[in-house]
Protein backbone atom coordinates (compact mmCIF):
# COMPACT_ATOMS: atom_id res chain seq x y z
CA UNK A 1 0.00 0.00 0.00
CA UNK A 2 2.52 2.69 0.84
CA UNK A 3 4.44 1.93 -2.34
CA UNK A 4 1.38 1.97 -4.31
CA UNK A 5 0.38 5.40 -2.90
CA UNK A 6 3.67 7.08 -2.94
CA UNK A 7 5.61 6.55 -6.14
CA UNK A 8 4.27 9.29 -8.82
CA UNK A 9 5.01 6.79 -11.39
CA UNK A 10 1.89 4.31 -10.38
CA UNK A 11 -0.66 7.26 -11.72
CA UNK A 12 0.01 7.38 -15.66
CA UNK A 13 -0.53 10.13 -18.06
CA UNK A 14 -4.45 10.21 -18.29
CA UNK A 15 -4.85 13.25 -20.21
CA UNK A 16 -6.77 13.21 -23.24
CA UNK A 17 -3.70 13.71 -26.52
CA UNK A 18 -6.01 15.98 -28.64
CA UNK A 19 -6.38 18.32 -26.11
CA UNK A 20 -4.27 21.55 -26.75
CA UNK A 21 -1.18 22.15 -25.06
CA UNK A 22 -0.65 25.28 -22.83
CA UNK A 23 2.83 27.20 -23.05
CA UNK A 24 3.11 27.02 -19.49
CA UNK A 25 3.49 22.85 -19.58
CA UNK A 26 6.56 23.05 -21.84
CA UNK A 27 8.79 25.54 -19.13
CA UNK A 28 10.78 23.46 -16.58
CA UNK A 29 10.19 24.21 -13.18
CA UNK A 30 12.73 26.21 -11.63
CA UNK A 31 14.35 23.25 -9.41
CA UNK A 32 14.86 21.39 -12.78
CA UNK A 33 17.23 24.65 -13.72
CA UNK A 34 19.03 24.80 -10.90
CA UNK A 35 19.94 20.86 -10.75
CA UNK A 36 20.89 20.92 -14.17
CA UNK A 37 22.24 24.58 -15.03
CA UNK A 38 22.52 23.19 -19.08
CA UNK A 39 18.41 23.32 -19.24
CA UNK A 40 19.20 27.21 -19.53
CA UNK A 41 19.62 26.22 -23.54
CA UNK A 42 16.05 24.96 -23.47
CA UNK A 43 14.61 28.37 -22.10
CA UNK A 44 16.32 30.57 -24.22
CA UNK A 45 15.17 28.42 -27.28
CA UNK A 46 11.35 28.46 -25.88
CA UNK A 47 11.87 32.07 -25.56
CA UNK A 48 13.24 32.53 -29.15
CA UNK A 49 10.55 30.08 -30.01
CA UNK A 50 7.79 32.86 -28.73
CA UNK A 51 9.49 35.57 -30.67
CA UNK A 52 9.57 33.42 -33.53
CA UNK A 53 5.91 32.57 -33.43
CA UNK A 54 4.80 36.10 -32.52
CA UNK A 55 6.66 37.27 -35.94
CA UNK A 56 5.22 34.57 -38.07
CA UNK A 57 1.44 35.77 -36.87
CA UNK A 58 2.44 38.99 -37.59
CA UNK A 59 3.24 38.14 -41.40
CA UNK A 60 1.13 36.01 -41.69
CA UNK A 61 -1.55 39.01 -41.19
CA UNK A 62 0.64 41.41 -43.67
CA UNK A 63 0.07 38.64 -45.95
CA UNK A 64 -3.56 38.39 -45.74
CA UNK A 65 -4.06 42.25 -45.65
CA UNK A 66 -1.88 41.91 -48.83
CA UNK A 67 -3.42 39.49 -50.99
CA UNK A 68 -6.74 41.73 -51.05
CA UNK A 69 -5.12 43.91 -53.09
CA UNK A 70 -4.40 43.07 -56.79
CA UNK A 71 -0.46 42.52 -56.75
CA UNK A 72 0.51 42.94 -60.67
CA UNK A 73 4.20 43.33 -61.99
CA UNK A 74 5.16 45.13 -65.40
CA UNK A 75 6.17 42.09 -68.19
CA UNK A 76 7.28 42.21 -71.87
CA UNK A 77 4.79 41.16 -74.37
CA UNK A 78 6.91 40.60 -77.71
CA UNK A 79 4.31 40.96 -80.68
CA UNK A 80 5.09 39.13 -84.51
CA UNK A 81 3.22 40.84 -86.99
CA UNK A 82 3.90 38.21 -90.31
CA UNK A 83 2.45 38.66 -93.66
CA UNK A 84 2.67 35.68 -96.44
CA UNK A 85 1.64 36.56 -99.77
CA UNK A 86 0.33 33.52 -101.85
CA UNK A 87 0.62 34.07 -106.02
CA UNK A 88 -1.74 33.00 -108.29
CA UNK A 89 -0.98 29.79 -109.74
CA UNK A 90 -0.36 31.40 -113.37
CA UNK A 91 2.21 33.40 -112.46
CA UNK A 92 3.97 31.84 -109.69
CA UNK A 93 3.13 27.90 -110.63
CA UNK A 94 2.92 25.97 -107.17
CA UNK A 95 4.74 28.58 -105.72
CA UNK A 96 1.72 29.07 -103.25
CA UNK A 97 2.40 25.40 -102.02
CA UNK A 98 0.13 24.17 -99.24
CA UNK A 99 -1.06 27.91 -98.75
CA UNK A 100 -2.72 28.38 -101.52
CA UNK A 101 -6.60 28.97 -101.40
CA UNK A 102 -9.32 27.22 -103.12
CA UNK A 103 -9.12 29.75 -105.50
CA UNK A 104 -5.86 29.48 -106.91
CA UNK A 105 -5.97 31.96 -109.60
CA UNK A 106 -5.77 35.03 -107.58
CA UNK A 107 -3.16 36.47 -105.59
CA UNK A 108 -3.46 36.30 -101.70
CA UNK A 109 -1.97 37.77 -98.58
CA UNK A 110 -1.64 36.61 -94.82
CA UNK A 111 -1.46 38.55 -91.76
CA UNK A 112 -0.77 36.89 -88.80
CA UNK A 113 -0.96 38.40 -85.27
CA UNK A 114 0.63 36.46 -82.55
CA UNK A 115 2.63 36.87 -79.40
CA UNK A 116 4.59 35.99 -76.58
CA UNK A 117 5.63 37.24 -72.99
CA UNK A 118 8.96 37.12 -72.34
CA UNK A 119 10.14 35.62 -69.08
CA UNK A 120 13.41 36.88 -68.60
CA UNK A 121 15.36 33.43 -69.54
CA UNK A 122 13.70 31.66 -66.45
CA UNK A 123 12.55 28.43 -66.68
CA UNK A 124 8.62 28.29 -67.07
CA UNK A 125 6.99 25.22 -64.97
CA UNK A 126 6.06 22.29 -66.68
CA UNK A 127 2.85 22.29 -64.72
CA UNK A 128 1.89 25.75 -65.44
CA UNK A 129 0.39 26.27 -68.87
CA UNK A 130 1.41 29.21 -70.80
CA UNK A 131 -0.93 32.58 -71.14
CA UNK A 132 -3.31 32.65 -74.47
CA UNK A 133 -2.15 35.83 -76.12
CA UNK A 134 -5.89 36.72 -76.70
CA UNK A 135 -6.09 36.93 -73.11
CA UNK A 136 -4.18 40.22 -72.77
CA UNK A 137 -6.55 42.19 -74.71
CA UNK A 138 -10.46 43.28 -75.15
CA UNK A 139 -10.75 44.10 -78.00
CA UNK A 140 -8.57 43.86 -81.56
CA UNK A 141 -9.10 46.12 -84.61
CA UNK A 142 -7.33 45.46 -87.97
CA UNK A 143 -7.90 48.64 -90.37
CA UNK A 144 -6.86 47.83 -93.87
CA UNK A 145 -6.97 50.14 -96.46
CA UNK A 146 -9.83 51.45 -97.73
CA UNK A 147 -9.09 52.09 -101.08
CA UNK A 148 -8.34 49.09 -101.53
CA UNK A 149 -10.98 46.84 -100.00
CA UNK A 150 -13.64 49.79 -99.67
CA UNK A 151 -15.66 50.51 -96.99
CA UNK A 152 -17.51 48.03 -95.80
CA UNK A 153 -14.55 45.14 -96.20
CA UNK A 154 -11.12 47.11 -94.56
CA UNK A 155 -12.19 46.44 -90.84
CA UNK A 156 -11.54 43.22 -88.86
CA UNK A 157 -12.70 43.28 -85.42
CA UNK A 158 -11.84 41.27 -83.04
CA UNK A 159 -13.84 41.89 -79.04
CA UNK A 160 -13.72 40.23 -75.96
CA UNK A 161 -17.58 38.13 -74.86
CA UNK A 162 -18.28 36.20 -71.93
CA UNK A 163 -18.28 33.26 -74.06
CA UNK A 164 -14.79 33.48 -76.06
CA UNK A 165 -12.48 30.99 -76.49
CA UNK A 166 -8.90 32.05 -75.81
CA UNK A 167 -6.44 31.98 -78.66
CA UNK A 168 -2.33 32.29 -79.65
CA UNK A 169 -3.26 34.25 -82.11
CA UNK A 170 -5.34 36.06 -85.39
CA UNK A 171 -5.17 35.19 -88.92
CA UNK A 172 -6.75 37.64 -91.49
CA UNK A 173 -6.70 36.15 -95.25
CA UNK A 174 -7.61 39.10 -98.07
CA UNK A 175 -7.39 38.59 -102.00
CA UNK A 176 -4.56 41.13 -103.76
CA UNK A 177 -1.10 41.77 -104.81
CA UNK A 178 -0.35 45.16 -103.99
CA UNK A 179 1.47 46.56 -100.61
CA UNK A 180 -1.52 47.04 -98.33
CA UNK A 181 -1.03 49.55 -95.10
CA UNK A 182 -2.76 48.80 -92.02
CA UNK A 183 -3.14 49.88 -88.86
CA UNK A 184 -3.67 47.76 -85.68
CA UNK A 185 -5.37 48.68 -82.71
CA UNK A 186 -4.71 46.38 -79.60
CA UNK A 187 -7.02 47.29 -76.32
CA UNK A 188 -5.46 45.97 -73.13
CA UNK A 189 -7.93 43.45 -70.71
CA UNK A 190 -6.73 45.92 -67.51
CA UNK A 191 -7.83 43.58 -64.41
CA UNK A 192 -9.04 45.51 -62.13
CA UNK A 193 -10.11 48.24 -64.92
CA UNK A 194 -8.05 51.28 -65.82
CA UNK A 195 -9.25 54.67 -66.65
CA UNK A 196 -7.46 57.51 -68.59
CA UNK A 197 -7.37 61.16 -66.67
CA UNK A 198 -8.37 63.95 -68.03
CA UNK A 199 -5.06 66.06 -69.61
CA UNK A 200 -5.75 68.29 -66.78
CA UNK A 201 -6.03 66.09 -63.67
CA UNK A 202 -2.89 63.93 -65.05
CA UNK A 203 -1.11 66.79 -65.37
CA UNK A 204 -1.93 67.78 -61.55
CA UNK A 205 -1.64 63.78 -60.08
CA UNK A 206 1.57 62.58 -62.54
CA UNK A 207 -0.55 59.76 -63.55
CA UNK A 208 -1.70 58.99 -67.20
CA UNK A 209 -3.56 55.57 -66.79
CA UNK A 210 -4.88 54.15 -63.43
CA UNK A 211 -7.33 52.47 -61.51
CA UNK A 212 -10.12 54.15 -59.76
CA UNK A 213 -8.92 53.64 -56.20
CA UNK A 214 -5.25 54.64 -56.89
CA UNK A 215 -6.56 57.73 -58.38
CA UNK A 216 -8.91 58.53 -55.67
CA UNK A 217 -5.92 57.99 -53.05
CA UNK A 218 -3.76 59.97 -55.20
CA UNK A 219 -6.17 63.11 -55.23
CA UNK A 220 -6.51 62.64 -51.35
CA UNK A 221 -3.06 62.59 -50.93
CA UNK A 222 -2.55 66.01 -53.14
CA UNK A 223 -5.36 67.33 -50.80
CA UNK A 224 -3.51 66.12 -48.04
CA UNK A 225 -0.15 67.92 -48.92
CA UNK A 226 -1.21 70.91 -49.92
CA UNK A 227 -3.50 71.52 -46.59
CA UNK A 228 -7.24 71.92 -48.59
CA UNK A 229 -8.96 70.11 -46.33
CA UNK A 230 -11.46 72.82 -44.20
CA UNK A 231 -10.43 73.32 -40.89
CA UNK A 232 -13.82 73.64 -39.47
CA UNK A 233 -15.97 71.28 -41.63
CA UNK A 234 -13.65 68.31 -42.06
CA UNK A 235 -15.98 66.91 -44.85
CA UNK A 236 -15.55 69.87 -46.96
CA UNK A 237 -12.25 70.24 -49.18
CA UNK A 238 -11.53 73.99 -50.34
CA UNK A 239 -10.21 73.87 -53.87
CA UNK A 240 -6.78 75.75 -55.12
CA UNK A 241 -7.14 77.05 -58.13
CA UNK A 242 -5.81 74.10 -59.91
CA UNK A 243 -8.75 71.53 -58.55
CA UNK A 244 -11.49 74.38 -59.13
CA UNK A 245 -10.40 74.58 -62.59
CA UNK A 246 -10.96 70.72 -63.02
CA UNK A 247 -13.82 70.52 -61.04
CA UNK A 248 -15.56 73.82 -62.01
CA UNK A 249 -16.50 74.70 -57.90
CA UNK A 250 -14.80 76.36 -54.97
CA UNK A 251 -15.89 73.67 -52.57
CA UNK A 252 -17.13 69.84 -52.64
CA UNK A 253 -17.45 67.47 -50.05
CA UNK A 254 -14.69 64.62 -50.19
CA UNK A 255 -17.54 62.13 -50.52
CA UNK A 256 -18.63 64.05 -53.66
CA UNK A 257 -15.45 63.43 -55.32
CA UNK A 258 -16.18 59.45 -57.00
CA UNK A 259 -18.74 61.30 -58.74
CA UNK A 260 -17.51 63.94 -60.08
CA UNK A 261 -14.32 61.93 -61.12
CA UNK A 262 -16.69 59.54 -63.58
CA UNK A 263 -16.89 62.81 -66.58
CA UNK A 264 -12.95 63.10 -65.84
CA UNK A 265 -12.25 59.54 -66.32
CA UNK A 266 -11.81 57.97 -69.83
CA UNK A 267 -11.60 54.44 -71.56
CA UNK A 268 -7.85 54.07 -71.82
CA UNK A 269 -5.99 54.66 -75.38
CA UNK A 270 -5.72 51.38 -77.18
CA UNK A 271 -2.16 50.29 -78.77
CA UNK A 272 -1.58 51.50 -82.25
CA UNK A 273 0.97 50.00 -84.54
CA UNK A 274 1.34 51.11 -88.24
CA UNK A 275 2.35 48.12 -90.47
CA UNK A 276 2.84 47.58 -94.05
CA UNK A 277 1.76 44.34 -95.87
CA UNK A 278 4.72 43.63 -98.39
CA UNK A 279 3.55 41.48 -101.35
CA UNK A 280 7.17 42.35 -102.53
CA UNK A 281 10.51 40.76 -102.95
CA UNK A 282 12.19 37.01 -103.10
CA UNK A 283 10.72 36.29 -99.23
CA UNK A 284 6.82 35.48 -99.47
CA UNK A 285 6.70 35.62 -95.62
CA UNK A 286 7.96 38.99 -93.89
CA UNK A 287 8.11 39.30 -89.97
CA UNK A 288 8.11 42.54 -87.67
CA UNK A 289 8.37 42.30 -83.61
CA UNK A 290 6.95 44.69 -81.55
CA UNK A 291 7.43 44.60 -77.25
CA UNK A 292 4.71 46.33 -75.22
CA UNK A 293 4.04 46.96 -71.40
CA UNK A 294 1.07 44.44 -70.13
CA UNK A 295 -0.05 43.65 -66.54
CA UNK A 296 0.43 39.94 -65.28
CA UNK A 297 -0.37 38.69 -62.25
CA UNK A 298 2.42 38.41 -59.79
CA UNK A 299 3.76 34.75 -58.80
CA UNK A 300 4.70 36.36 -55.69
CA UNK A 301 0.88 36.31 -54.88
CA UNK A 302 0.31 32.18 -55.70
CA UNK A 303 3.35 31.70 -52.83
CA UNK A 304 1.63 34.30 -50.66
CA UNK A 305 -1.09 31.97 -50.68
CA UNK A 306 -0.06 28.51 -50.88
CA UNK A 307 2.20 30.00 -47.48
CA UNK A 308 -1.07 30.85 -45.89
CA UNK A 309 -2.95 27.15 -47.12
CA UNK A 310 0.06 24.98 -46.35
CA UNK A 311 -0.41 22.72 -43.82
CA UNK A 312 2.80 20.14 -44.90
CA UNK A 313 4.83 21.57 -41.84
CA UNK A 314 2.20 21.73 -39.27
CA UNK A 315 1.74 18.07 -38.42
CA UNK A 316 5.80 18.20 -37.83
CA UNK A 317 5.37 20.72 -35.79
CA UNK A 318 2.57 19.36 -33.63
CA UNK A 319 4.44 15.68 -33.53
CA UNK A 320 7.45 17.96 -31.92
CA UNK A 321 5.11 20.01 -29.79
CA UNK A 322 3.70 16.33 -28.35
CA UNK A 323 7.29 14.76 -27.41
CA UNK A 324 8.65 18.46 -25.91
CA UNK A 325 5.68 18.16 -23.92
CA UNK A 326 5.89 14.30 -22.74
CA UNK A 327 9.54 15.15 -21.62
CA UNK A 328 8.79 17.89 -19.73
CA UNK A 329 5.82 15.74 -17.86
CA UNK A 330 8.90 12.70 -17.69
CA UNK A 331 11.04 15.40 -16.25
CA UNK A 332 7.99 16.52 -13.53
CA UNK A 333 7.67 12.86 -12.55
CA UNK A 334 11.03 12.07 -11.82
CA UNK A 335 11.70 15.28 -10.06
CA UNK A 336 8.14 14.29 -7.69
CA UNK A 337 10.37 11.12 -7.39
CA UNK A 338 13.76 12.66 -6.23
CA UNK A 339 12.19 14.69 -3.71
CA UNK A 340 10.26 11.73 -2.45
CA UNK A 341 13.29 9.88 -1.98
CA UNK A 342 14.87 12.58 -0.42
CA UNK A 343 12.58 13.06 2.22
CA UNK A 344 12.40 10.39 3.25
CA UNK A 345 16.43 9.76 3.38
CA UNK A 346 16.67 12.91 5.25
CA UNK A 347 14.17 12.01 8.59
CA UNK A 348 12.38 8.96 8.00
CA UNK A 349 10.33 9.26 11.13
CA UNK A 350 8.55 12.68 10.55
CA UNK A 351 8.18 11.75 6.43
CA UNK A 352 6.05 9.27 7.72
CA UNK A 353 4.13 10.95 10.10
CA UNK A 354 3.57 13.53 7.59
CA UNK A 355 2.90 11.11 4.88
CA UNK A 356 -0.18 9.04 7.31
CA UNK A 357 -1.89 12.68 7.91
CA UNK A 358 -1.80 13.17 4.01
CA UNK A 359 -3.25 9.73 3.57
CA UNK A 360 -5.79 10.12 6.04
CA UNK A 361 -7.04 13.31 4.75
CA UNK A 362 -6.85 11.74 1.20
CA UNK A 363 -9.35 9.14 2.38
CA UNK A 364 -11.73 10.96 4.16
CA UNK A 365 -11.95 13.08 0.90
CA UNK A 366 -12.78 9.79 -1.49
CA UNK A 367 -14.60 7.97 1.02
CA UNK A 368 -17.02 11.46 2.09
CA UNK A 369 -16.62 10.64 5.81
CA UNK A 370 -17.55 13.21 8.35
CA UNK A 371 -15.96 13.58 11.35
CA UNK A 372 -12.54 11.53 13.17
CA UNK A 373 -13.78 8.39 12.97
CA UNK A 374 -10.35 7.27 14.85
CA UNK A 375 -10.81 9.30 17.12
CA UNK A 376 -14.37 8.75 17.46
CA UNK A 377 -14.13 5.35 18.60
CA UNK A 378 -12.45 6.07 21.91
CA UNK A 379 -13.92 7.07 25.37
CA UNK A 380 -11.67 10.11 25.72
CA UNK A 381 -13.11 11.34 22.64
CA UNK A 382 -16.28 12.37 24.94
CA UNK A 383 -14.87 13.77 27.69
CA UNK A 384 -13.60 16.65 25.83
CA UNK A 385 -15.48 20.11 27.56
CA UNK A 386 -17.86 20.65 24.67
CA UNK A 387 -19.50 17.40 25.05
CA UNK A 388 -22.41 18.40 27.80
CA UNK A 389 -23.40 20.92 25.97
CA UNK A 390 -23.97 18.84 22.89
CA UNK A 391 -25.66 16.35 25.13
CA UNK A 392 -28.48 18.74 26.20
CA UNK A 393 -28.61 20.38 22.37
CA UNK A 394 -29.19 16.71 21.09
CA UNK A 395 -31.82 16.34 23.78
CA UNK A 396 -33.76 19.12 23.19
CA UNK A 397 -33.78 18.50 19.36
CA UNK A 398 -35.79 15.28 20.26
CA UNK A 399 -37.81 16.86 22.86
CA UNK A 400 -39.09 19.32 20.28
CA UNK A 401 -39.07 17.00 17.38
CA UNK A 402 -41.43 14.49 19.88
CA UNK A 403 -43.20 17.59 20.77
CA UNK A 404 -44.05 18.41 17.15
CA UNK A 405 -45.68 14.47 16.38
CA UNK A 406 -47.53 14.81 19.79
CA UNK A 407 -49.51 18.04 18.65
CA UNK A 408 -49.77 16.61 14.93
CA UNK A 409 -51.10 13.35 16.65
CA UNK A 410 -53.67 15.71 18.74
CA UNK A 411 -54.95 18.03 16.67
CA UNK A 412 -53.47 21.13 18.46
CA UNK A 413 -52.33 24.00 16.58
CA UNK A 414 -49.12 25.39 17.39
CA UNK A 415 -49.13 29.52 17.67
Amino acid sequence: MLGKATHPQDYPHSGNPKKKKKLAEKILPQKVRDLVPESQAYMDLLAFERKLDATIMRKRLDIQEALKRPMKVKKKLRIFISNTFYPARGEGGAAGGEGTSDDATVASWELRVEGRLLEDNKPSEPSKGKRKFSSFFKSLVIELDKDLYGPDNHLVEWHRTPTTQETDGFQVKRPGDKNVRCTILLLLDYQPHQFKLDPRLSRLLGRHTQTRPVIITALWQYIKTHKLQDAHEREYINCDKYLEQIFNLPRMKFAEIPGRLNQLLFPPDPIMISHVITVEGPEQKKTSCYDIDVEVDDNLKNQMSNFLLSTNSQQDIQNLDSKIHETVETINSLKTNREFYLSFAKDPQHFMHKWLLSQNRDLKQMTDVVGCPEEERRAQYYYQPWTGEAVNRYFYTKIQQKRAELEQALGIRSN
